[in-house]
């Protein structure tokens, strides 16, 4: 049976889904609160210079039915270009290779001997027992070792997180993290053999607009988006209907900040109840600073030493030269964990290389959730309760994954599957 469905916000999940649904000749209408779709993949320009303005997003899956659906809509031929990562780590004033474990030869002498009896040992240790890991630290621990853990893990990923490693639980990060193989660590270190199995090793990327291209894609086909549009009330009435703005609905696609819904949501009682526990979730803003910056071959670079704010640079104007307007120098995307403020930033920039000058600044309160070992039970429960009342969850802020995009469309792929055939 075809239904009139709501989708809220359009990110990359919200216009996926929309999509979807539309072939499967379902009404859907899109809701989207700022001025222009995109959500965290959102691109502006900024004095001709492209701006993404959370991190810098590129696209690649392996998954396949996410491949085979997106092709549809885009043209990685003709529109895209195809690179190969060239990541580096900012470590001591010298730039080293990622992932640090493949690159332990450039390290000292006296490091290079306690990473690899780290590493012996580590493996003497799984051949003989298989240990209970059950928390983001012990994994890198017993997966590194204490060497690299302290050398580069824990630094990069509290600047990340913002919180105790030893609070994330490793269910959550199950299928998110490379699985460490020991001796493929030390056979890439005597061959001197590049990383190719990670998600982004090689990804496309827009020759035009950015991230910004591909939501552009997602939305053209689409018969209603409404941008602009905050949804505050979501009323559910006695005849199981969604009303939203005096429009009924038979279900609601929900992608934004699930810590709001509880205040939103209208006639059902008995599941907002569900809900209130959901506003002690954590999450972590970033800080952006657009800049341009010598030219160069890199893609990312990683900052984990505490001497510097700022975690990472994403150097998007390599990865399309559009994406630098008339500058003659490259462009690039500075991150830093949480609101940081203009003057600070400022002066941090003046520490990294490259001779960053400042373009324009991004504040963004909500990029990176976080789960603690409670997280998961409390939002599978809201999630299931919502489903009975036909509301579901879709995204990373409403279902509390740290999705990319293909993640995203590979969830609104299966809740399509499963929910409205």
């Amino acid at each position: 049976m075809k239904k009139k469905i709501a989708i809220i916000g359009a990110g990359i999940s919200g216009l996926s889904v929309a999509n979807m649904l539309e072939r499967r000749g379902h009404n859907v209408i899109v809701f989207e609160k700022e001025s222009t779709p995109g959500g965290l993949v959102r691109c502006t320009l900024e004095d001709g210079v492209l701006f993404h303005r959370v991190g810098g997003h590129v696209f690649n899956t392996k998954i396949k039915k996410v491949s085979n659906w997106i092709t549809d809509f885009l043209n990685f031929t003709e529109d895209f270009n195809l690179s190969k990562r060239n990541a580096k780590i900012l470590l001591n004033n010298s730039q080293l290779g990622y992932p640090i474990e493949n690159y332990i030869y450039n390290l000292p002498e006296d490091t290079i001997t306690k990473i690899i009896t780290e590493l012996l040992n580590i493996s003497k240790v799984k051949q003989n027992s298989n240990p209970l890991i059950t928390n983001f630290k012990d994994f890198l621990i017993k997966s590194f070792g204490e060497t690299l853990y302290s050398l580069y893990f824990e630094p990069y990923n509290k600047k990340i997180w913002n919180a105790p490693l030893e609070d994330i639980p490793l269910p959550w990060l199950d299928g998110k993290l490379p699985m460490p193989n020991i001796p493929e660590i030390i056979l890439n270190n005597i061959l001197r053999k590049d990383e190719t199995k990670m998600v982004h090793s090689q990804f496309y990327y827009a020759k035009q607009n950015g991230s910004q291209f591909i939501i552009n894609q997602l939305s053209a086909p689409l018969k209603s988006i409404f941008v602009g549009k905050r949804i505050e009330k979501f009323q559910y009435k006695s005849n199981k209907k969604w009303e939203i703005n005096n429009l009924q609905f038979d279900s609601i696609i929900y992608t934004g900040d699930i810590r709001l819904l509880h205040k939103n949501i209208i006639g059902c009682d008995e599941i907002i109840s569900s809900l209130s526990p959901l506003q002690t979730l954590k999450s972590n803003g970033t800080s952006n600073v657009l800049c341009e910056i010598d030219k160069n071959d890199l893609s990312w670079l990683y900052i984990p030493s505490a001497s510097y704010l700022p975690h990472r640079i994403i150097y998007t104007g390599n990865f399309s030269k559009k994406n630098n307007g008339t500058k003659e120098r490259t462009t690039c995307t500075i991150e830093f964990s949480g609101i940081v403020e203009k003057d600070i930033m400022l002066s941090e920039i003046e520490k990294l290389p490259g001779n960053p000058i400042p373009i324009a600044f991004n504040f963004e309160e909500n990029s990176y959730i976080i789960h603690d070992h409670n997280t998961s039970s409390l939002v599978k429960n809201a999630k299931r309760k919502l489903e009975t009342v036909n509301f579901h969850l879709l995204g990373r802020f409403a279902e509390w994954e740290y999705y990319n995009m293909d993640t995203a469309i590979e969830a609104g792929l299966n809740l399509v599957d499963e929910k409205f055939n």
